[in-house]
């Protein structure tokens, strides 16, 4: 038994105001010749496929080609998603019947109701049934109705929320079993402080990790294939509980990663392989960092945070046009300004420039905040 795993594609989102339809098919394309390579029995989304409830034109029609595209380099593969928390659900879920007769299985939905079970799928080979358990980003409040509450009429925490959920379905042991989920799961026996999470994430941190769930619930699986998480990441080492990570860098802080999907092979129950299927980024996400004039000199088409370490009170002419123009994928610009002592300082010297100033004060700004104040700056020297 073969399947890829794959999760948090996040459709539409863009990077700095940059559309990244582009670069996002020409991953999904990679991806699609791995299915062709492999022949898998499954193709599994753990969750964000979109990066917005009520997602653009360009990202429905961009996951219909991918569904169509897979669907037609290989016929026996089966196609598995579940909704993350950047999802709608209920869109997801539509269709979910008649789409799973023809082995599309869009589960956006959790069981909600003491009738319902987390959605199961079979799958039979040599060894006999594999049974993934597709359950999409779980809420307290969305399962309150079959996990109930605390002693204090509380919704229970994320973590009891899911063991109740899961503690409900009688997985056979003798059997293999996948477990699909879009959760933020930590290494049991340490703090979830302790995970690394991308600025790309943000969106998806809560105050105090409340959301955070042990990675013991997940005992139960011979994989689980994971979703949340935008790093590559296997919880405790383990690489039967893992977090794929994202196709394609979606914030500075990810590049360098090594992205991929992740083949695993189901061989008897006890014996899993897993392996990572490279997935090369069409543009390069990266910081470059140095003198303003060492910096123009390596123009690229790259995603590029610039990071200009010129001395403080140096004055630098027209900064942003020339360094789009070196860069046209120029997602921001800071300065690191290197004090005489050789130490590192962020506010040395003195200008009189109102952009300078403005920068100390406000401190780290995006290229579209650089723009805002710049029309700000203009607008104040036209009144003087």
């Amino acid at each position: 038994m073969k399947f890829i795993h794959l999760s948090d594609l996040h459709l539409g989102l863009k990077l700095f105001n940059y559309d990244l339809i582009e670069e996002q098919r020409d991953a999904l394309a990679q991806i699609v010749e791995q299915v062709k390579q492999t022949q898998p029995d499954a193709v599994v989304v753990a969750g964000d496929v979109y990066d917005k409830s009520i997602p653009s034109a360009d990202a429905l029609e961009l996951f219909d080609d991918f569904l169509n595209d897979v669907s037609e380099a290989s016929a026996k593969t089966q196609i598995m998603t579940i909704s993350g928390n950047h999802d709608s659900a209920p869109r997801l879920d539509q269709y979910r019947r008649f789409l799973s007769r023809m082995n599309v299985h869009m589960v956006g939905l959790p069981p909600r109701r003491p009738d319902e079970s987390i959605e199961k799928v079979a799958i039979e080979d040599e060894f006999g049934v594999v049974n993934f358990y597709l359950l999409p980003f779980v809420k307290p409040t969305s399962v309150k109705e079959i996990v109930g509450v605390d002693e204090k009429g509380n919704n229970r925490s994320y973590e009891e929320s899911l063991r109740r959920l899961l503690e409900r379905e009688y997985i056979d042991p003798t059997e293999r079993n996948v477990l699909v989920s879009h959760q933020f799961y930590y290494p049991g026996g340490q703090s979830p402080d302790s995970v690394e999470r991308m600025e790309s994430e943000t969106y998806g941190v809560s105050v105090g990790n409340v959301d955070a769930v042990s990675s013991d619930l997940l005992s139960a699986f011979d994989y689980a294939a994971l979703g949340h998480i935008h790093k590559p990441w296997s919880l405790g080492g383990d690489p039967c509980r893992r977090y794929c990570g994202t196709p394609y860098p979606y914030s500075v802080d990810e590049q360098g990663q090594k992205k991929g999907s992740v083949l695993v092979e189901l061989f008897e129950k006890g014996a899993v392989n897993t392996s990572v299927l490279p997935i090369t980024p069409l543009r390069a996400v990266r910081t470059v960092e140095g003198l303003f004039d060492d910096v123009l000199k390596q123009g690229c088409d790259d995603y590029v945070r610039v990071v200009l370490t010129d001395p403080a009170g140096e004055v630098l002419v027209d900064v942003r046009e020339r360094l789009l123009n070196a860069f046209p994928r120029l997602l921001e610009i800071r300065r690191k300004h290197v004090a005489s002592s050789g130490g590192e300082s962020a506010r040395v010297g003195m200008t009189t420039d109102p952009m300078e100033l403005c920068r100390m004060f406000l401190g780290e700004l995006t290229l579209e905040d650089e723009e805002l104040l710049q029309d700000v700056v203009n607008s104040v020297k036209g009144v003087e």
